[in-house]
């Protein structure tokens, strides 16, 4: 299947997978349990995987998803191509009922990748790119896809305006920002905050905190297709996927 082919399956298990999040959100247990990390999982989260694997295990590559995730590096570093998946990305907001959590299918090739779609299950948005032909924005599936063109941010602007995590908002972070010259601060849920970049509604995106490879590769490619960067902290290196460890380095988009 080519990449054209591979995207409309994508788009399709972000459809299914947002039809079974807003299916649970809608109804008074959540069924919260604990991971082994003090995460919280949910119905929802076992839902969305169900279907996302469901359209995804058609095309005959393999998948990594937060809920499956224990695939020994040993196999998956044989992998030309595989599906990254984070079939709900941002638990803590959607307990908390505020919206702010995506859908993320990402296609991996190498160590980057390729193909990304981020869905918004309570908004009906989504987003993709393939790596070459742009990033796009729709307001709903039945909606016009319209290509989403950014810039570079220049760190030593005026009034930059930044986007952080609503959850994990570290001193490093601070101190970031505290570099900056008059910026303005907006907080937002989960791999939204790429997405805010994208649209050109946000400038700069410091992470300087824990984040795992599937809470970012569906918007790394996303937002680097928009013409964004996204940067381990203090070099002109991308985020690496597929590594032996999955934990992302801190890194900066702008």
């Amino acid at each position: 299947m080519d990449k054209n082919q591979l995207l409309q399956i994508a788009l399709q298990a972000n459809e299914a997978a947002a039809k079974a999040i807003l299916h649970v959100y809608t109804t008074e247990d959540f069924g919260v349990e604990m991971k082994g990390d003090a995460s919280p999982l949910t119905k929802a989260d076992k839902a969305a995987h169900q279907e996302i694997m469901r359209f995804l295990e058609t095309t005959g590559i393999p998948v990594l998803s937060e809920e499956g995730k224990n695939i020994p590096y040993e196999e998956r570093k044989q992998w030309q191509q595989f599906w990254m998946v984070d079939p709900l990305d941002g638990t803590k907001e959607f307990i908390k009922r505020n919206g702010e959590f995506t859908v993320n299918i990402a296609l991996i090739e190498g160590n980057a990748p390729v193909l990304g779609v981020v869905g918004v299950p309570v908004s009906g948005e989504v987003f993709y790119a393939i790596q070459g032909q742009g990033a796009f924005y729709q307001e709903n599936s039945e909606a016009k896809a319209v290509p989403l063109k950014q810039s570079v941010a220049d760190l030593n602007a005026e009034g930059l305006r930044i986007v952080a995590s609503r959850s994990h908002l570290s001193e490093e972070t601070e101190a970031f920002v505290n570099q900056l010259k008059n910026p303005e601060m907006r907080n937002a849920g989960s791999s939204l905050k790429f997405m805010l970049l994208a649209k050109g509604e946000a400038d700069v995106y410091p992470r300087y905190a824990p984040t795992m490879e599937w809470d970012t590769a569906a918007a790394h490619i996303v937002v680097q297709e928009a013409g964004k960067k996204v940067l381990q902290k203090d070099t002109d290196i991308p985020l690496q996927y597929n590594k032996p460890d999955l934990l992302n380095p801190w890194f900066l988009v702008h």
